[in-house]
Protein backbone atom coordinates (compact mmCIF):
# COMPACT_ATOMS: atom_id res chain seq x y z
CA UNK A 1 0.00 0.00 0.00
CA UNK A 2 0.86 3.60 -0.62
CA UNK A 3 0.94 5.89 1.78
CA UNK A 4 0.48 10.01 1.29
CA UNK A 5 -0.36 13.38 2.53
CA UNK A 6 -3.49 14.54 0.85
CA UNK A 7 -6.10 17.90 1.15
CA UNK A 8 -9.57 17.31 -0.23
CA UNK A 9 -10.76 19.70 -3.12
CA UNK A 10 -13.90 21.67 -2.63
CA UNK A 11 -16.50 20.39 -5.54
CA UNK A 12 -18.01 23.34 -6.58
CA UNK A 13 -18.99 22.85 -10.11
CA UNK A 14 -22.26 20.53 -8.94
CA UNK A 15 -25.12 20.70 -5.74
CA UNK A 16 -23.85 18.14 -3.53
CA UNK A 17 -26.29 16.20 -2.35
CA UNK A 18 -25.13 15.81 1.24
CA UNK A 19 -22.21 18.48 2.71
CA UNK A 20 -18.68 17.90 2.46
CA UNK A 21 -17.53 18.64 6.50
CA UNK A 22 -14.05 17.44 5.65
CA UNK A 23 -13.49 18.74 2.17
CA UNK A 24 -15.04 22.45 2.84
CA UNK A 25 -12.34 22.00 6.36
CA UNK A 26 -9.42 21.15 3.51
CA UNK A 27 -10.31 23.87 1.79
CA UNK A 28 -8.98 26.15 4.46
CA UNK A 29 -6.23 24.38 5.68
CA UNK A 30 -7.37 22.82 8.46
CA UNK A 31 -7.35 19.41 7.56
CA UNK A 32 -5.29 16.92 6.25
CA UNK A 33 -6.14 13.23 5.61
CA UNK A 34 -3.61 9.98 5.47
CA UNK A 35 -5.21 7.76 3.53
CA UNK A 36 -4.32 4.46 1.88
CA UNK A 37 -5.15 3.54 -1.65
CA UNK A 38 -7.38 0.70 -2.70
CA UNK A 39 -10.10 -0.35 -4.31
CA UNK A 40 -11.80 2.81 -6.28
CA UNK A 41 -10.06 6.03 -5.27
CA UNK A 42 -8.42 5.00 -2.24
CA UNK A 43 -9.64 8.33 0.16
CA UNK A 44 -11.23 8.41 3.17
CA UNK A 45 -12.44 11.75 1.65
CA UNK A 46 -16.23 11.98 3.78
CA UNK A 47 -18.10 13.32 0.39
CA UNK A 48 -21.19 12.24 -0.47
CA UNK A 49 -21.30 13.85 -3.73
CA UNK A 50 -21.65 12.62 -7.23
CA UNK A 51 -17.36 12.03 -7.36
CA UNK A 52 -17.89 9.38 -5.04
CA UNK A 53 -20.25 7.52 -7.00
CA UNK A 54 -18.64 5.08 -9.56
CA UNK A 55 -19.88 3.22 -12.77
CA UNK A 56 -18.98 -0.27 -11.96
CA UNK A 57 -17.52 -1.08 -15.25
CA UNK A 58 -14.81 1.78 -14.81
CA UNK A 59 -13.27 -0.47 -11.73
CA UNK A 60 -10.70 -2.84 -12.74
CA UNK A 61 -10.72 -6.34 -11.80
CA UNK A 62 -8.88 -6.49 -7.89
CA UNK A 63 -10.48 -9.58 -5.94
CA UNK A 64 -7.97 -11.94 -6.12
CA UNK A 65 -7.98 -15.64 -4.83
CA UNK A 66 -4.96 -17.67 -3.08
CA UNK A 67 -4.69 -20.99 -5.19
CA UNK A 68 -5.67 -23.73 -2.98
CA UNK A 69 -3.31 -26.09 -1.89
CA UNK A 70 -3.70 -30.16 -1.00
CA UNK A 71 -5.10 -28.84 3.11
CA UNK A 72 -7.75 -26.28 2.06
CA UNK A 73 -10.81 -26.27 3.30
CA UNK A 74 -13.04 -25.63 0.37
CA UNK A 75 -16.40 -26.01 1.81
CA UNK A 76 -18.84 -23.88 2.33
CA UNK A 77 -21.95 -23.34 5.29
CA UNK A 78 -25.28 -20.70 4.78
CA UNK A 79 -27.12 -19.67 7.63
CA UNK A 80 -30.51 -17.59 6.32
CA UNK A 81 -31.38 -15.14 8.64
CA UNK A 82 -33.59 -13.19 7.06
CA UNK A 83 -33.19 -9.37 5.68
CA UNK A 84 -34.52 -7.44 8.78
CA UNK A 85 -38.25 -8.24 8.47
CA UNK A 86 -38.70 -7.46 12.11
CA UNK A 87 -37.31 -4.25 11.52
CA UNK A 88 -34.67 -4.68 14.62
CA UNK A 89 -33.23 -1.07 14.08
CA UNK A 90 -30.73 0.13 16.45
CA UNK A 91 -28.12 3.35 16.53
CA UNK A 92 -26.05 0.55 18.99
CA UNK A 93 -22.87 -1.27 18.90
CA UNK A 94 -22.67 -3.98 20.86
CA UNK A 95 -19.28 -4.77 19.37
CA UNK A 96 -17.34 -1.73 19.03
CA UNK A 97 -18.85 0.41 21.88
CA UNK A 98 -20.54 -1.93 24.59
CA UNK A 99 -22.51 -0.32 27.02
CA UNK A 100 -23.15 2.75 25.16
CA UNK A 101 -26.53 3.53 23.74
CA UNK A 102 -26.73 5.34 20.65
CA UNK A 103 -22.96 4.54 20.14
CA UNK A 104 -23.01 4.46 16.65
CA UNK A 105 -24.91 7.46 15.96
CA UNK A 106 -26.79 5.79 13.02
CA UNK A 107 -29.07 3.13 12.57
CA UNK A 108 -27.96 -0.35 11.96
CA UNK A 109 -30.14 -3.35 10.62
CA UNK A 110 -29.88 -6.47 13.05
CA UNK A 111 -30.78 -10.03 11.81
CA UNK A 112 -29.73 -13.28 14.02
CA UNK A 113 -30.25 -12.17 17.71
CA UNK A 114 -33.20 -10.44 18.61
CA UNK A 115 -32.73 -9.21 21.76
CA UNK A 116 -29.37 -7.89 21.49
CA UNK A 117 -28.32 -4.42 22.83
CA UNK A 118 -25.59 -2.38 23.88
CA UNK A 119 -25.93 -3.80 27.37
CA UNK A 120 -26.57 -7.45 26.29
CA UNK A 121 -24.58 -9.93 28.35
CA UNK A 122 -23.12 -13.26 26.98
CA UNK A 123 -26.02 -15.18 29.10
CA UNK A 124 -28.63 -12.75 27.48
CA UNK A 125 -27.26 -13.60 23.89
CA UNK A 126 -27.63 -17.43 24.75
CA UNK A 127 -31.00 -16.71 26.02
CA UNK A 128 -32.40 -15.23 23.01
CA UNK A 129 -34.89 -16.24 19.94
CA UNK A 130 -33.23 -15.49 16.47
CA UNK A 131 -34.08 -14.48 13.16
CA UNK A 132 -31.84 -17.39 11.62
CA UNK A 133 -33.99 -20.32 10.64
CA UNK A 134 -31.24 -23.05 11.95
CA UNK A 135 -31.64 -21.59 15.42
CA UNK A 136 -28.18 -19.77 15.22
CA UNK A 137 -28.55 -17.19 17.70
CA UNK A 138 -25.51 -14.95 16.17
CA UNK A 139 -25.63 -11.09 15.98
CA UNK A 140 -24.87 -9.78 12.75
CA UNK A 141 -25.67 -5.94 12.59
CA UNK A 142 -24.56 -3.37 9.62
CA UNK A 143 -25.31 0.98 8.84
CA UNK A 144 -28.70 0.92 6.73
CA UNK A 145 -28.40 2.45 3.26
CA UNK A 146 -31.18 5.33 2.70
CA UNK A 147 -32.46 6.87 -0.61
CA UNK A 148 -32.35 10.95 0.24
CA UNK A 149 -33.17 13.17 -3.13
CA UNK A 150 -33.15 16.44 -1.00
CA UNK A 151 -29.91 19.17 -1.68
CA UNK A 152 -28.23 20.61 0.83
CA UNK A 153 -25.13 23.35 1.11
CA UNK A 154 -21.72 22.32 2.40
CA UNK A 155 -22.02 24.95 4.70
CA UNK A 156 -24.58 23.51 6.69
CA UNK A 157 -21.94 20.88 7.51
CA UNK A 158 -19.12 23.40 8.16
CA UNK A 159 -20.85 25.40 10.49
CA UNK A 160 -22.27 22.32 12.49
CA UNK A 161 -18.24 20.74 12.73
CA UNK A 162 -16.95 24.34 13.10
CA UNK A 163 -18.83 24.62 16.71
CA UNK A 164 -18.41 21.21 17.77
CA UNK A 165 -16.01 20.47 20.41
CA UNK A 166 -15.26 16.60 19.96
CA UNK A 167 -15.38 14.32 23.27
CA UNK A 168 -14.10 11.05 24.22
CA UNK A 169 -16.50 8.84 24.77
CA UNK A 170 -15.63 5.55 27.01
CA UNK A 171 -17.66 2.77 28.12
CA UNK A 172 -18.81 2.36 31.66
CA UNK A 173 -17.13 0.20 34.01
CA UNK A 174 -19.42 1.02 36.94
CA UNK A 175 -21.97 -0.55 34.94
CA UNK A 176 -20.80 -3.82 34.22
CA UNK A 177 -19.03 -4.82 37.06
CA UNK A 178 -19.99 -8.13 39.25
CA UNK A 179 -20.96 -7.97 42.89
CA UNK A 180 -17.74 -6.25 44.46
CA UNK A 181 -16.67 -8.21 48.13
CA UNK A 182 -16.59 -5.68 50.95
CA UNK A 183 -12.71 -5.89 51.20
CA UNK A 184 -12.18 -4.43 47.39
CA UNK A 185 -14.87 -1.80 47.46
CA UNK A 186 -12.46 0.78 48.44
CA UNK A 187 -9.63 0.20 46.40
CA UNK A 188 -12.44 -0.54 43.15
CA UNK A 189 -13.38 2.98 44.24
CA UNK A 190 -10.58 4.70 43.69
CA UNK A 191 -9.76 2.64 40.28
CA UNK A 192 -12.96 3.99 39.04
CA UNK A 193 -11.99 7.33 40.03
CA UNK A 194 -8.79 7.14 38.39
CA UNK A 195 -10.77 5.69 35.36
CA UNK A 196 -12.73 9.19 35.19
CA UNK A 197 -9.62 11.15 35.42
CA UNK A 198 -8.00 9.80 32.71
CA UNK A 199 -11.14 10.10 30.69
CA UNK A 200 -11.62 13.97 31.70
CA UNK A 201 -8.02 14.60 31.07
CA UNK A 202 -8.19 12.93 27.45
CA UNK A 203 -11.10 15.36 26.71
CA UNK A 204 -8.76 17.71 28.05
CA UNK A 205 -6.32 17.21 25.29
CA UNK A 206 -9.01 17.12 22.85
CA UNK A 207 -9.77 21.02 22.92
CA UNK A 208 -6.99 21.53 20.68
CA UNK A 209 -9.09 20.01 17.74
CA UNK A 210 -12.21 21.84 18.27
CA UNK A 211 -14.17 22.49 15.27
CA UNK A 212 -11.79 20.37 13.38
CA UNK A 213 -11.23 16.66 12.65
CA UNK A 214 -7.23 16.11 13.38
CA UNK A 215 -7.01 12.00 13.04
CA UNK A 216 -3.67 12.45 14.57
CA UNK A 217 -4.66 13.92 17.69
CA UNK A 218 -7.49 11.38 18.26
CA UNK A 219 -5.00 8.68 17.37
CA UNK A 220 -2.70 9.73 20.13
CA UNK A 221 -5.11 10.53 23.01
CA UNK A 222 -7.34 7.35 22.05
CA UNK A 223 -3.82 5.33 22.35
CA UNK A 224 -2.66 6.37 25.19
CA UNK A 225 -6.04 5.93 26.94
CA UNK A 226 -6.45 2.86 26.02
CA UNK A 227 -2.98 1.73 27.43
CA UNK A 228 -3.77 3.18 30.81
CA UNK A 229 -7.26 2.17 31.09
CA UNK A 230 -5.98 -1.45 30.06
CA UNK A 231 -4.20 -1.18 33.35
CA UNK A 232 -6.55 -0.13 35.71
CA UNK A 233 -8.99 -2.55 34.17
CA UNK A 234 -7.22 -5.24 34.89
CA UNK A 235 -6.45 -4.06 38.64
CA UNK A 236 -10.08 -3.59 39.29
CA UNK A 237 -10.45 -7.58 37.39
CA UNK A 238 -7.59 -8.42 40.28
CA UNK A 239 -9.05 -6.63 42.99
CA UNK A 240 -12.24 -8.48 43.15
CA UNK A 241 -10.95 -12.17 42.52
CA UNK A 242 -8.34 -11.61 44.71
CA UNK A 243 -11.23 -11.28 47.23
CA UNK A 244 -13.13 -13.94 46.45
CA UNK A 245 -15.30 -11.99 43.61
CA UNK A 246 -16.52 -13.48 40.09
CA UNK A 247 -13.56 -12.23 37.39
CA UNK A 248 -15.34 -9.53 35.55
CA UNK A 249 -13.47 -10.09 32.39
CA UNK A 250 -13.98 -6.15 30.84
CA UNK A 251 -12.07 -6.46 27.97
CA UNK A 252 -14.84 -5.02 25.80
CA UNK A 253 -14.85 -2.10 27.84
CA UNK A 254 -11.16 -0.71 27.54
CA UNK A 255 -11.33 0.73 24.07
CA UNK A 256 -12.29 4.51 24.04
CA UNK A 257 -13.83 6.59 20.32
CA UNK A 258 -14.13 10.25 19.70
CA UNK A 259 -17.12 11.51 19.46
CA UNK A 260 -18.47 14.49 17.41
CA UNK A 261 -21.72 13.89 18.11
CA UNK A 262 -22.43 17.50 18.72
CA UNK A 263 -22.63 17.82 14.86
CA UNK A 264 -26.41 15.74 15.04
CA UNK A 265 -27.20 18.71 17.52
CA UNK A 266 -26.23 21.88 15.13
CA UNK A 267 -27.88 20.02 11.83
CA UNK A 268 -30.84 19.42 13.92
CA UNK A 269 -33.01 20.52 10.14
CA UNK A 270 -36.26 21.10 8.77
CA UNK A 271 -35.96 16.95 7.77
CA UNK A 272 -35.11 15.81 11.29
CA UNK A 273 -37.84 18.21 12.20
CA UNK A 274 -40.43 16.89 9.98
CA UNK A 275 -39.55 13.23 10.78
CA UNK A 276 -39.46 14.24 15.11
CA UNK A 277 -43.68 15.01 14.02
CA UNK A 278 -44.73 12.15 12.29
CA UNK A 279 -44.20 9.30 14.47
CA UNK A 280 -42.46 8.19 17.56
CA UNK A 281 -39.33 6.93 18.21
CA UNK A 282 -38.55 3.83 15.44
CA UNK A 283 -36.57 1.29 17.54
CA UNK A 284 -37.96 0.80 21.28
CA UNK A 285 -36.11 0.13 23.84
CA UNK A 286 -36.60 -0.59 27.20
CA UNK A 287 -34.28 1.84 29.57
CA UNK A 288 -34.11 0.83 33.51
CA UNK A 289 -31.73 2.31 36.50
CA UNK A 290 -28.67 0.78 36.47
CA UNK A 291 -27.96 -1.45 39.54
CA UNK A 292 -24.60 -2.85 39.28
CA UNK A 293 -22.50 0.81 40.48
CA UNK A 294 -25.54 1.28 43.42
CA UNK A 295 -24.30 -1.52 45.29
CA UNK A 296 -22.37 -0.92 48.30
CA UNK A 297 -19.46 -4.00 49.31
CA UNK A 298 -21.06 -7.40 49.59
CA UNK A 299 -20.45 -9.48 52.81
CA UNK A 300 -18.59 -12.89 51.18
CA UNK A 301 -21.48 -15.27 51.69
CA UNK A 302 -23.76 -12.88 49.84
CA UNK A 303 -21.36 -12.38 46.46
CA UNK A 304 -22.71 -15.86 44.34
CA UNK A 305 -26.18 -14.52 45.16
CA UNK A 306 -25.98 -11.30 44.45
CA UNK A 307 -24.44 -12.30 41.46
CA UNK A 308 -26.98 -14.62 40.18
CA UNK A 309 -29.78 -11.81 40.72
CA UNK A 310 -28.02 -8.92 38.87
CA UNK A 311 -27.61 -11.74 36.29
CA UNK A 312 -31.70 -12.14 36.71
CA UNK A 313 -31.98 -8.74 35.93
CA UNK A 314 -30.14 -7.97 33.15
CA UNK A 315 -31.49 -11.26 31.52
CA UNK A 316 -35.24 -9.26 32.24
CA UNK A 317 -34.35 -6.63 30.23
CA UNK A 318 -33.27 -8.44 27.66
CA UNK A 319 -36.30 -10.46 27.45
CA UNK A 320 -38.49 -7.09 27.54
CA UNK A 321 -36.75 -5.63 24.84
CA UNK A 322 -37.19 -8.86 22.49
CA UNK A 323 -40.59 -8.61 23.06
CA UNK A 324 -40.75 -5.01 21.98
CA UNK A 325 -39.68 -6.80 18.59
CA UNK A 326 -41.52 -9.62 18.05
CA UNK A 327 -44.93 -8.08 18.94
CA UNK A 328 -44.54 -4.92 17.38
CA UNK A 329 -47.66 -3.70 16.21
CA UNK A 330 -49.50 -5.89 18.76
CA UNK A 331 -52.45 -4.13 21.22
CA UNK A 332 -53.60 -0.43 21.55
CA UNK A 333 -51.82 2.23 23.54
CA UNK A 334 -50.99 0.58 26.33
CA UNK A 335 -50.09 -2.77 25.26
CA UNK A 336 -46.26 -1.47 26.07
CA UNK A 337 -47.46 -0.61 29.69
CA UNK A 338 -49.57 -3.27 30.03
CA UNK A 339 -47.58 -6.53 28.68
CA UNK A 340 -43.87 -5.30 28.85
CA UNK A 341 -42.87 -2.67 31.35
CA UNK A 342 -45.61 -3.70 34.36
CA UNK A 343 -44.28 -7.21 34.60
CA UNK A 344 -40.87 -5.82 34.53
CA UNK A 345 -41.33 -3.66 37.34
CA UNK A 346 -42.98 -6.32 39.07
CA UNK A 347 -40.18 -8.93 38.47
CA UNK A 348 -38.04 -5.78 39.38
CA UNK A 349 -39.10 -5.31 42.66
CA UNK A 350 -38.83 -8.50 43.27
CA UNK A 351 -35.50 -9.05 42.40
CA UNK A 352 -34.58 -6.01 44.00
CA UNK A 353 -35.83 -7.38 47.33
CA UNK A 354 -33.85 -10.43 46.83
CA UNK A 355 -30.06 -8.33 46.04
CA UNK A 356 -31.17 -6.03 49.47
CA UNK A 357 -32.04 -8.96 51.99
CA UNK A 358 -28.37 -11.17 50.73
CA UNK A 359 -26.75 -8.48 52.06
CA UNK A 360 -28.59 -7.74 54.86
CA UNK A 361 -27.85 -11.47 55.99
CA UNK A 362 -24.24 -10.45 56.64
CA UNK A 363 -24.18 -6.99 57.02
CA UNK A 364 -25.83 -3.31 56.36
CA UNK A 365 -29.38 -3.94 54.03
CA UNK A 366 -28.79 -1.50 50.92
CA UNK A 367 -31.69 1.30 51.56
CA UNK A 368 -33.80 2.51 48.50
CA UNK A 369 -32.81 -0.04 45.79
CA UNK A 370 -36.86 -0.43 45.06
CA UNK A 371 -36.52 2.99 43.72
CA UNK A 372 -34.68 1.48 40.39
CA UNK A 373 -37.55 -1.11 39.67
CA UNK A 374 -39.15 0.98 36.98
CA UNK A 375 -37.67 1.23 33.78
CA UNK A 376 -39.19 3.25 31.01
CA UNK A 377 -39.28 3.13 27.08
CA UNK A 378 -37.47 5.60 24.82
CA UNK A 379 -40.64 7.10 23.17
CA UNK A 380 -40.30 10.46 23.84
CA UNK A 381 -38.32 12.48 21.19
CA UNK A 382 -35.47 14.49 22.52
CA UNK A 383 -35.46 18.34 23.01
CA UNK A 384 -32.86 19.92 20.97
CA UNK A 385 -30.01 21.18 23.12
CA UNK A 386 -30.98 18.66 25.99
CA UNK A 387 -27.13 16.83 27.03
CA UNK A 388 -27.89 13.27 26.49
CA UNK A 389 -24.15 11.63 25.53
CA UNK A 390 -21.20 12.47 27.21
CA UNK A 391 -19.94 14.85 25.07
CA UNK A 392 -23.28 17.51 26.35
CA UNK A 393 -24.39 17.57 23.10
CA UNK A 394 -28.08 16.19 21.87
CA UNK A 395 -28.05 12.76 20.20
CA UNK A 396 -31.87 11.95 20.10
CA UNK A 397 -33.48 8.00 19.51
CA UNK A 398 -34.02 7.60 16.09
CA UNK A 399 -37.56 8.82 15.31
CA UNK A 400 -40.21 9.14 12.54
CA UNK A 401 -41.49 6.58 10.14
CA UNK A 402 -37.95 6.55 8.72
CA UNK A 403 -35.91 6.09 11.62
CA UNK A 404 -33.60 8.84 10.91
CA UNK A 405 -30.97 10.98 12.90
CA UNK A 406 -29.95 14.68 12.09
CA UNK A 407 -27.50 14.09 8.69
CA UNK A 408 -29.09 10.12 8.51
CA UNK A 409 -31.98 11.26 6.56
CA UNK A 410 -34.29 9.92 4.24
CA UNK A 411 -36.01 6.57 3.13
CA UNK A 412 -34.19 2.98 4.70
CA UNK A 413 -33.38 0.58 1.89
CA UNK A 414 -34.87 -2.95 2.99
CA UNK A 415 -32.14 -5.41 1.55
CA UNK A 416 -33.78 -7.63 -1.39
CA UNK A 417 -31.32 -10.20 0.26
CA UNK A 418 -28.91 -11.14 2.89
CA UNK A 419 -26.43 -14.63 2.13
CA UNK A 420 -24.70 -15.00 5.11
CA UNK A 421 -21.71 -17.74 4.71
CA UNK A 422 -18.73 -19.52 6.44
CA UNK A 423 -15.77 -20.31 4.14
CA UNK A 424 -12.67 -22.01 4.42
CA UNK A 425 -8.97 -21.40 4.14
CA UNK A 426 -6.92 -22.26 1.02
CA UNK A 427 -3.74 -23.49 2.90
CA UNK A 428 -5.52 -25.36 6.13
CA UNK A 429 -8.20 -27.07 7.43
CA UNK A 430 -10.53 -24.59 10.05
CA UNK A 431 -10.89 -24.55 13.79
CA UNK A 432 -14.25 -23.84 15.31
CA UNK A 433 -15.05 -20.35 16.61
CA UNK A 434 -15.33 -19.87 20.06
CA UNK A 435 -18.98 -19.45 21.25
CA UNK A 436 -19.28 -15.27 21.86
CA UNK A 437 -16.53 -14.52 19.83
CA UNK A 438 -16.86 -10.63 18.71
CA UNK A 439 -15.30 -9.43 15.59
CA UNK A 440 -16.08 -6.37 12.96
CA UNK A 441 -14.86 -6.04 9.70
CA UNK A 442 -14.04 -2.00 8.11
CA UNK A 443 -14.07 1.07 10.24
CA UNK A 444 -16.67 3.08 10.54
CA UNK A 445 -14.08 6.45 11.15
CA UNK A 446 -11.55 6.14 8.41
CA UNK A 447 -11.78 10.09 8.74
CA UNK A 448 -11.65 10.91 12.18
CA UNK A 449 -9.31 7.23 13.10
CA UNK A 450 -7.28 7.21 10.26
CA UNK A 451 -8.08 4.21 7.11
CA UNK A 452 -6.33 1.50 7.87
CA UNK A 453 -8.63 -0.73 8.76
CA UNK A 454 -11.16 0.09 6.11
CA UNK A 455 -12.05 -2.12 3.40
CA UNK A 456 -13.54 -1.68 0.17
CA UNK A 457 -16.86 -3.15 -0.13
CA UNK A 458 -18.95 -2.13 -2.82
CA UNK A 459 -19.93 -3.88 -6.16
CA UNK A 460 -22.88 -4.53 -8.35
CA UNK A 461 -24.36 -8.21 -8.75
CA UNK A 462 -22.44 -10.13 -11.91
CA UNK A 463 -19.20 -8.48 -10.98
CA UNK A 464 -18.08 -10.08 -8.35
CA UNK A 465 -14.30 -9.70 -9.46
CA UNK A 466 -14.00 -5.90 -8.10
CA UNK A 467 -15.02 -4.37 -5.00
CA UNK A 468 -15.15 -0.72 -4.57
CA UNK A 469 -14.53 2.34 -2.14
CA UNK A 470 -17.04 4.52 -3.82
CA UNK A 471 -20.56 3.95 -4.34
CA UNK A 472 -21.46 1.81 -7.65
CA UNK A 473 -23.73 2.64 -10.31
CA UNK A 474 -24.46 -1.00 -12.00
CA UNK A 475 -26.07 -1.79 -15.17
CA UNK A 476 -29.75 -1.97 -15.78
CA UNK A 477 -31.35 -5.02 -14.03
CA UNK A 478 -27.82 -5.35 -11.61
CA UNK A 479 -28.31 -5.10 -8.27
CA UNK A 480 -26.29 -3.39 -5.42
CA UNK A 481 -23.92 -4.78 -2.73
CA UNK A 482 -21.94 -4.76 -0.45
CA UNK A 483 -19.50 -7.54 0.36
CA UNK A 484 -18.28 -7.54 3.65
CA UNK A 485 -15.37 -10.04 4.21
CA UNK A 486 -14.46 -10.72 8.42
CA UNK A 487 -10.93 -11.70 9.45
CA UNK A 488 -10.64 -15.88 8.82
CA UNK A 489 -8.09 -15.94 11.55
CA UNK A 490 -8.12 -16.12 15.61
CA UNK A 491 -5.11 -16.18 17.97
CA UNK A 492 -6.64 -19.59 19.76
CA UNK A 493 -7.42 -17.94 23.14
CA UNK A 494 -9.30 -14.51 23.20
CA UNK A 495 -13.00 -13.70 22.05
CA UNK A 496 -12.47 -10.48 22.20
CA UNK A 497 -9.36 -7.60 22.75
CA UNK A 498 -8.67 -3.90 24.07
CA UNK A 499 -9.29 -2.62 20.55
CA UNK A 500 -11.46 -5.03 19.53
CA UNK A 501 -9.25 -6.56 16.35
CA UNK A 502 -6.28 -7.94 18.20
CA UNK A 503 -7.63 -11.87 18.70
CA UNK A 504 -8.28 -11.74 15.07
CA UNK A 505 -6.62 -11.61 11.24
CA UNK A 506 -7.25 -11.64 7.94
CA UNK A 507 -5.14 -14.30 6.35
CA UNK A 508 -2.91 -12.95 3.97
CA UNK A 509 -3.67 -11.52 0.44
CA UNK A 510 -1.18 -13.19 -1.84
CA UNK A 511 -1.19 -16.94 0.30
CA UNK A 512 -4.37 -17.73 2.14
CA UNK A 513 -1.61 -18.30 5.69
CA UNK A 514 -3.14 -17.29 8.88
CA UNK A 515 -0.31 -15.23 10.55
CA UNK A 516 1.82 -16.94 12.60
CA UNK A 517 0.24 -18.19 16.25
CA UNK A 518 -3.22 -17.43 14.63
CA UNK A 519 -5.92 -20.58 13.41
CA UNK A 520 -7.98 -20.85 10.21
CA UNK A 521 -11.34 -20.64 11.52
CA UNK A 522 -14.31 -20.44 8.94
CA UNK A 523 -14.42 -17.19 7.63
CA UNK A 524 -17.75 -15.16 7.64
CA UNK A 525 -18.37 -13.19 4.79
CA UNK A 526 -21.82 -11.36 4.60
CA UNK A 527 -23.51 -10.35 1.35
CA UNK A 528 -25.75 -7.70 0.97
CA UNK A 529 -28.18 -6.76 -1.96
CA UNK A 530 -30.10 -3.92 -2.48
CA UNK A 531 -33.08 -3.03 -5.53
CA UNK A 532 -32.37 0.77 -6.30
CA UNK A 533 -33.58 2.08 -8.98
CA UNK A 534 -30.91 2.92 -11.68
CA UNK A 535 -31.95 6.56 -11.80
CA UNK A 536 -31.58 7.49 -7.83
CA UNK A 537 -27.99 5.66 -8.36
CA UNK A 538 -26.86 7.98 -11.06
CA UNK A 539 -28.04 10.81 -9.59
CA UNK A 540 -25.71 9.63 -6.43
CA UNK A 541 -29.18 9.72 -4.32
CA UNK A 542 -28.39 6.70 -1.76
CA UNK A 543 -25.79 6.70 0.32
CA UNK A 544 -24.75 4.64 4.20
CA UNK A 545 -25.55 5.85 7.63
CA UNK A 546 -22.70 7.20 8.94
CA UNK A 547 -20.99 9.12 12.17
CA UNK A 548 -21.25 12.69 11.40
CA UNK A 549 -17.94 13.22 10.98
CA UNK A 550 -17.66 10.92 7.97
CA UNK A 551 -21.35 12.31 6.14
CA UNK A 552 -21.75 9.22 4.58
CA UNK A 553 -18.45 7.97 2.92
CA UNK A 554 -18.97 4.95 1.25
CA UNK A 555 -15.57 4.08 2.52
CA UNK A 556 -16.65 4.06 6.31
CA UNK A 557 -18.61 0.72 5.73
CA UNK A 558 -18.90 -2.03 8.48
CA UNK A 559 -20.07 -4.92 9.77
CA UNK A 560 -20.10 -6.73 13.03
CA UNK A 561 -20.72 -9.81 14.50
CA UNK A 562 -20.85 -12.26 17.48
CA UNK A 563 -20.84 -15.81 17.61
CA UNK A 564 -23.77 -16.98 18.99
CA UNK A 565 -23.75 -20.35 17.64
CA UNK A 566 -24.12 -23.65 19.62
CA UNK A 567 -21.04 -26.08 20.04
CA UNK A 568 -23.08 -28.24 17.93
CA UNK A 569 -23.44 -26.21 15.33
CA UNK A 570 -20.26 -24.86 15.14
CA UNK A 571 -18.63 -28.64 14.83
CA UNK A 572 -20.93 -29.28 11.94
CA UNK A 573 -19.93 -25.86 9.97
CA UNK A 574 -16.38 -27.15 10.45
CA UNK A 575 -16.93 -30.53 9.57
CA UNK A 576 -18.53 -29.32 6.31
CA UNK A 577 -16.34 -27.02 5.14
CA UNK A 578 -13.13 -28.99 5.88
CA UNK A 579 -15.01 -31.76 3.60
CA UNK A 580 -15.30 -29.46 0.98
CA UNK A 581 -19.02 -29.65 1.20
CA UNK A 582 -21.72 -27.26 0.88
CA UNK A 583 -24.13 -27.17 3.49
CA UNK A 584 -26.59 -25.30 5.26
Amino acid sequence: MKRRQTSFPVLTSRPVRIAMAAAVLAATGALTVTFVSSGGNGTADAATSLAQFVPIQNVRPNVRHPRPTAAASAGRFTVNCGTNGNGKFSPDNPVAQPGIKNGAEHVHDFVGNLAITADSSDADLDASGTTCRNGDKSSYFWPVVRIDRTVRSGAEVQRALSETQPAVVCPSVRDRLPAVPVRARARVDRLLAALDRLETAANERMTASRGRIDAGINSRVLGSLRTSRAILIKDISAAVTDTGGERPGMVSLVDCDVSYDGMHAAMHGTAHAASIRAGQVASPQIHCPTVRDKLPGVPDQALAEVNRNLDELDRQISEADERLVTSRGQGGAAFVDNAVLGPLRANRVAVLDRIATAIGRQGTRPQGLDALATCTLNQAPAAPGTPATPGGAALPEPQGPDFELPGNTGGIVRPAKVLIEYRGNPVSKVVPMPKFLRTLTGDAKPTSRGPANARATWTCSGFGDRLSDKYPICPAGRQVQRVHDFPGCWDGKNIDSDNHRKHVAFADKATGACPQGFRAIPQLRITISYNIPRSVQAKGQYALDSFPEENHNPFSDHNDFINVNSARTMQRMTTCINAGKRCS
